[in-house]
């Protein structure tokens, strides 16, 4: 099989834009071309590889495969570009968006070496919701946004024209409930837990999990009380007031006497991204470089050292 791996530019466009006419618009050429271009990358793998909807296009099987081949390429032409960097200036400022437990855990323990290895580089962190982040990001106020979705339940989705998104780190979701709550920890039937959820700010990817485990168990889902950081959730389970969804990362460092941590089949996991403009732009050294170090950071977490 010979691909043209040019073709897999393509490709990528019309997975982040989700239609032919928007990858178009991203690409500066025509959506003629653009088909063109996919038939052709269909031919060269002998696979179908998008599927038209009135909705959009949606990549099956094989051209999610594709797409991810083409990440990996892009991935491997940044860690080239981060070699060239070794002997160019990379110099000012980029504003990055997170939230608490990416900015907390991945982001801030690195900024002193990311100081020290690009003095001329300033790395501007501003943490909130995924509203905000997202409004600040159209805005072009930030730069670049780091953001959490449900890995299990997140569909394809068709982002902004120009806006590409950056896998980042797939962690599992846990299981939090007081000490002693649960007579075994094997087995647990998530539709019956004797203590009712924890309610979690209307933006968070843990909404996501509670919907979906409420389709999966035909359970109505009540919570009570509403939370937005972690450590309320946790001082929430201890109290005896519920039970609490909570990502691996936000457990990182964080000690909580009175709550139990539990890995349970079902919960699926997190997925970090990162999104940003094209990185076609006069200016986007910087914001390169620091995408880079973000991927880099986040590929060193270990999310088995918060157990």
């Amino acid at each position: 099989m010979s691909i043209d791996p040019r073709r897999l530019g393509v490709l990528l466009a019309v997975a982040r834009t989700g239609g032919v006419l928007a990858a178009a618009d991203e690409l500066g050429i025509t959506a003629s071309a653009v088909s063109q271009q996919l038939n052709k990358l269909e031919d060269e793998t002998g696979h179908s590889l998008v599927v038209r909807t009135p909705k959009g296009s949606l990549l099956t099987p094989a051209g999610l495969a594709m797409a991810e081949a083409g990440e990996e390429i892009e991935r491997a032409l940044s860690v080239a570009l981060a070699r060239m960097e070794s002997g160019a200036q990379v110099e000012g400022v980029v504003r990055v968006g997170g939230f608490t437990s990416f900015v907390r855990t991945v982001v801030i323990p690195r900024l002193p070496e990311w100081r020290s290895q690009y003095p001329q580089l300033r790395i501007h962190v501003v943490e909130d919701d995924f509203p905000v982040l997202m409004r600040l990001l159209r805005q072009r106020q930030l730069d670049a946004v780091v953001v959490e979705l449900d890995s299990t339940t997140a569909e394809q989705h068709a982002l902004a024209p120009g806006l590409i998104e950056e896998p980042l780190l797939d962690e599992p979701w846990k299981l939090v409930v007081p000490s002693g709550a649960l007579l075994s920890t094997g087995n647990i039937d998530l539709g019956r837990l004797p203590l009712p959820w924890l309610g979690v700010e209307p933006s968070a990817a843990n909404v996501a999990v509670l919907g979906r485990l409420s389709r999966t168990t035909g359970t109505q889902m009540e919570t009570v009380h509403q939370y937005a950081d972690t450590l309320t959730a946790l001082a929430l389970v201890a109290a005896g007031e519920g039970v609490a969804i909570v990502p691996t990362l936000a457990l990182a460092g964080v000690v909580q006497d009175g709550v139990e941590v539990l890995d349970v089949p079902g919960l699926g996991t997190r997925r970090i991204v990162l999104r940003r403009y094209d990185r076609r732009r006069p200016t986007s050294l910087p914001v390169d470089t620091v995408a880079r170090l973000l991927r880099e950071s986040a590929a060193t977490f270990d999310t088995r050292s918060t157990h």
